[in-house]
């Protein structure tokens, strides 16, 4: 379910507020960006996330919107999720959460578990390197595909 206008002001105060800690001009075609991903549960990829930008800023460039994504994961402000496809998506919220994504249609959604959040980080993980993010993908076929209504990307 998308956020609503307050949750979505709440966010881009706090997007504001971690561009000043990260040393990030907390620009307006910045903030769109920001607002785009913060206003959706799709995790869109790069090109949605500029078409849809750009019905409110014209003026934004293609390589604008992947240059300010790249920094803004860099910068931990928001966060690249992997998916099966060569195509990066995004997700506003950074906390620590998993993803089902759908095999028919590319869906790719937040699946709320706090037993998964929880699970700490294996020791042969750790052993291996710094771990800086944990990513648990489900893949399968959505409801929508299942009941044949798929939604498409």
């Amino acid at each position: 379910m998308p956020a609503g206008t307050n949750d979505i002001d709440e966010r881009l105060d706090a997007f504001v507020a971690a561009c000043r800690q990260h040393g990030v001009k907390a620009t307006h075609q910045r903030r769109e960006i920001y607002r785009e991903l913060a206003r959706t549960v799709e995790h869109p990829d790069v090109q949605t996330v500029y078409r849809r930008v750009r019905r409110r800023v014209p003026s934004v460039s293609l390589d604008t919107v992947y240059r300010t994504l790249r920094l803004l994961d860099d910068k931990g402000i928001v966060c690249r999720v992997a998916c099966q496809d060569a195509c990066a998506r995004f997700d506003a919220a950074t906390e620590r959460h998993p993803h089902f994504s759908c095999v028919k249609c590319g869906a790719l959604l937040d699946v709320c578990s706090d037993e998964l959040n929880a699970l700490p980080v294996p020791a042969s993980a750790t052993a291996l390197g710094t771990v800086t993010s944990v990513h648990v993908v489900f893949q399968g076929v959505c409801v929508a595909c299942r009941n044949g209504r798929q939604r498409g990307r």
